[in-house]
C-alpha cells in the first residue's frame, strides 16, 4: 500500500544580518530533506516588510527591481533598490538604504542615522510613473522619524533661527517650524501605503526611542534624549502638516523609527503589513495543504507575537488545523508567549553557547541541522503516538 508523501509548509522569515527569508527557507529545506528525501516541501519564504520585500515581491509578481544609488543611514552613498511590480506598483524598502545591516557597528547611533536615502527612493520611484508606492518597514537603522525621508521629498526642518536641523532624530528637540512649500507636488497625486507593524507607536512608554533604540546602538541617556526629541516632532509634524491626526500614538507610527509618523503626515496610509505583503502569495491555501508547518526567525521573544512572522505563520495555521514548529537563533524573555499565539513547539537552532559573529556566520548551518533534528523528533513522536 502506497503513502502519500510527507508534506512540510516552510514558511520562515529572514534572521536579520545573517540570511534572507529564501536563504533561510533552503536551509531548513535541506534539513528536512536529510530525514524525509521524498517531502513535498512548499518553500514559502515570508517577507515582513524589512530586508528581502522588493525582490520577493517582485519575484512573486513578475515585477523587476530597479538598481540605483541613494544617501545611506550614516549619510554615504549606498547601492540600494526598489521594484516595480507586474501591476506597476513600486516597492520601496526602507532597511535596502537605511536598514540595521547598513550601519557599521561602531557607528550604531540612532540619535544621528538618518531615512534620506529613503525619501531618495520615493523620488526615485515616483519618476517611474507609478500611482502607487508600497513603503516597506522594517529591520531600520534609524530612529528619525521619517525626518531625513521628508528633507529628500522637498520639506525644510528649521530651528527658531530658521537654520536647517542636521541629519538624525536627536537634532529633532531643536525644531521650531516645518516649511512644506517645497514638498515634491507628485506626492499629491500619488498613494502611498505602508506596510507596517502597528504595534509600533511612535510616542509614550511603548514608543519607538524605548523600545527598539537600544537595539540600534542607543544608551540609556541616549534614550531619554531621542524620547523627548521625538515627541517634539510629533507635535510639530502634527501641527505643520497634518493638523487632526494623532502621529504620537496611532497604529504605525512607529515604524521604521518613526518613519511611519513622517510618511503618514504627507498623507500616506499606514496598514498592517501582513494584510498588504501576504496577498501576493496565497499563504492561507498553501498551509491548509500541509502537515506540518516550519517558520522561523531570528530571535523568538515576547516581541514575536507583536506582529511578527513566526506568531503571523502560527495564528493562520492554527485556524487550520496545522501543527507549527518554529525554529530560532536565540530564545530571548517570553519566548513562552508563542505557544499562545499558536506556536506548538519551538527550539534554538544553537548547538552549543556560540559567539555572535560565529552564530551570524554560520546560521544557514545551524538552521539546516536544527531542522533535521526537529523532523527526527517529530517522526519518533508520530510513531509512538501511533
Amino acid at each position: 500500500m502506497s503513502h502519500r508523501p510527507y508534506r512540510v509548509a516552510v514558511a520562515p522569515s529572514g534572521f536579520k544580518e545573517s540570511l534572507s527569508a529564501r536563504e533561510a527557507a533552503l536551509s531548513i529545506a535541506e534539513g528536512l530533506r536529510r530525514v524525509v528525501p521524498d517531502a513535498e516541501l512548499d518553500l514559502i519564504p515570508l517577507v515582513d516588510g524589512g530586508e528581502g520585500t522588493a525582490e520577493a515581491l517582485a519575484e512573486a509578481t513578475g515585477g523587476r527591481l530597479v538598481p540605483c544609488t541613494a544617501t545611506g543611514p550614516v549619510g554615504l552613498p549606498v547601492r540600494t533598490h526598489f521594484a516595480v511590480l507586474g501591476d506597476g506598483t513600486a516597492v520601496v524598502e526602507m532597511a535596502a538604504v537605511a536598514g540595521l545591516g547598513l550601519v557599521p557597528r561602531d557607528r550604531r547611533d540612532p540619535c544621528a542615522t538618518t531615512t534620506y536615502g529613503v525619501g531618495e527612493l520615493i523620488r526615485e520611484a515616483l519618476g517611474t510613473g507609478a500611482r502607487r508606492i508600497l513603503v516597506g518597514c522594517g529591520d531600520s537603522g534609524t530612529s528619525d522619524g521619517g525626518a531625513g525621508a521628508l528633507r529628500a521629498l522637498g520639506a525644510r526642518l528649521l530651528d527658531a533661527r530658521g537654520r536647517e536641523l542636521p541629519d538624525g532624530g536627536a537634532a529633532l528637540a531643536r525644531l521650531d517650524r516645518i516649511d512644506a512649500s517645497a514638498l515634491d507636488p507628485r506626492l499629491r497625486r500619488t498613494a502611498i501605503l505602508v506596510a507596517c507593524n502597528p504595534f509600533n507607536v511612535l510616542c509614550g512608554e511603548r514608543g519607538v526611542a524605548r523600545v527598539f533604540g537600544p537595539q540600534k546602538g542607543a544608551g540609556p541617556a541616549d534614550v531619554v534624549r531621542l524620547s523627548a526629541a521625538l515627541e517634539r516632532w510629533a507635535t510639530v509634524l502634527t501641527r505643520d502638516l497634518a493638523p487632526g491626526t494623532d502621529l504620537a500614538a496611532a497604529p504605525g507610527t512607529g515604524a521604521s523609527g518613526g518613519l511611519g509618523a513622517g510618511l503618514a503626515a504627507l498623507g500616506a496610509r499606514l496598514l498592517p503589513r501582513f494584510e498588504v505583503l501576504l496577498d501576493h502569495i496565497d499563504l492561507d491555501a498553501r498551509l491548509a495543504r500541509a502537515d506540518l508547518v516550519i517558520t522561523a526567525e531570528g530571535s523568538l521573544d515576547r516581541q514575536t507575537v507583536r506582529g511578527k512572522v513566526p506568531a503571523e505563520v502560527a495564528r493562520r495555521a492554527k485556524a487550520l488545523g496545522v501543527p507549527v514548529l518554529a525554529l530560532a537563533g536565540t530564545l530571548g524573555q517570553g519566548v513562552d508567549e508563542v505557544t499562545a499565539a499558536g506556536v506548538d513547539a519551538y527550539g534554538s537552532i544553537l548547538p552549543a553557547p556560540v559567539a555572535l559573529p560565529e552564530a551570524l556566520d554560520r546560521a544557514g548551518e545551524f538552521l539546516a541541522d536544527a531542522a533535521e533534528r526537529t523532523l527526527r523528533m517529530v517522526l519518533v513522536g508520530t510513531r509512538l503516538a501511533a
